[in-house]
């Protein structure tokens, strides 16, 4: 094998490592985009949070703020944050699924993500 040869393929191989790193930052960017919101007790807690699972915010109906209730309260925050993770995980396959689609790979060759 010619030294042009392996010099070429060792070029094109970093050409493909380039391009995968750019389309993995991009989903990454779409990732922090993308929001999601996870419901419990039938819409009275609400949490949102990024396809990363960063959480934007929480929305708690006023009626749940009784003392008495607190720990409903809890187990509901604790269900709406699970629903919200869950579908955070769900947007972030559907995302890598994508960038995978995309990259022209050889047969058999698999990506870490």
């Amino acid at each position: 094998m010619s030294t042009n040869s392996i010099e070429d393929m060792m070029q094109a191989a970093q050409q493909a490592s380039d391009m995968i790193n750019k389309q993995m930052e991009e989903a990454q960017h779409k990732l922090d985009a993308i929001e999601v919101e996870g419901v419990a007790g039938g819409g009275l807690v609400k949490i949102r949070c990024s396809a990363k699972g960063k959480v934007n915010g929480i929305g708690i109906d006023d009626s749940l703020l009784k003392p008495d209730d607190k720990t409903i309260l809890e187990d509901l925050v604790t269900a709406a944050f699970n629903d919200a993770r869950a579908k955070a995980d769900e947007a972030a396959e559907e995302e890598m699924r994508k960038v995978r689609h995309g990259i022209q790979l050889p047969p058999g060759f698999k990506l870490p993500f």
